[in-house]
């Protein structure tokens, strides 16, 4: 076999893999046969494969982790970066935390929860906002954010805190919740935002079932892959974890349409009723 060919994939394997996916995942694959060949077969390849069924066989029978983990990096795009869409955070900043602020002056604790958190540019984002807004009085509040994903190897990559950093990125940031490593060339997150988010593997089609109710639910670029039933069953458990008046981000190249639990407060911005 031509080792630049794609390997192919039948009409039967193609309709299991596609109901796994949404099954397990809520991934929506049914238009992407040609995707997946082209994105999995270099991968499979390597690993001495020469055909898919054998692996599809082995990733529906065992779900072993590595396997799941090719097939979401291969057939996702874990795309993302510090300040994506700043006019959030700039609401966030300037409408949210202050009404924030008011409603938990007795306990607080701020709950914010970054749902598909990819690489962790989101999380640090929103915790870097929120050392500035608070400034000396962080240490009186618990702004710990919930930065999850179903991507073990974005995790990973979460966790290390080692970025490029874009151009657009303040100087003045730069200098107060980064260091250079002048080897890499890599910026690495400073302690005091690093320990302000905590990473959790989560799939987003389980039960939400964390401690408290959220503020504040940042998802993303997320829903993109999944189909419109999946949707509207995910937007729904995200709004039971929210507390009413909570606030829910999603990209702006989404939207949640004529939703009856939310009213939309700004662009791609919407408020639990």
């Amino acid at each position: 076999m031509d080792f630049f060919n794609s390997l192919t994939i039948s009409d039967h394997d193609f309709q299991r893999l596609v109901q796994f996916m949404q099954k397990n995942y809520g991934i929506d694959l049914s238009k992407k046969k040609t995707l997946i060949t082209s994105r999995l077969s270099h991968s499979l390849k390597e690993r001495g494969y020469t055909e898919i069924e054998p692996f599809l066989e082995q990733l529906f029978s065992k779900k072993n982790p590595d396997d799941v983990e090719l097939i979401l990096n291969k057939l996702t795009t874990n795309y993302t970066y510090f300040l994506r869409e700043k006019d959030h955070f700039t609401y966030f900043q300037d409408v949210i935390l202050p009404a924030l602020v008011k409603r938990h002056a007795r306990d607080k604790v701020l709950s914010i929860w970054s749902a598909g958190c990819s690489s962790g540019e989101e999380p640090y984002t929103l915790s870097i906002y929120l050392k500035e807004f608070f400034g000396a009085q962080a240490s009186q509040w618990d702004t710990r954010v919930l930065a999850t994903d179903i991507s073990q190897q974005a995790m990973a990559k979460a966790q290390k805190g080692l970025y490029h950093v874009p151009a657009d990125m303040p100087s003045q940031w730069l200098r107060r919740y980064f260091t250079l490593d002048k080897a890499t060339g890599l910026y690495s997150i400073s302690p005091e935002i690093r320990k302000n988010v905590i990473f959790r593997p989560f799939n987003l089609m389980d039960p939400i079932q964390f401690r408290l109710k959220f503020d504040v639910i940042f998802c993303r670029n997320v829903m993109i892959y999944f189909n419109q039933a999946t949707r509207d069953a995910l937007v729904s458990r995200f709004c039971d974890a929210m507390h009413p008046g909570g606030y829910f981000f999603i990209s702006h190249s989404e939207s949640l349409g004529q939703n009856p639990k939310f009213r939309l407060v700004a662009p791609s911005i919407y408020q639990k009723k």
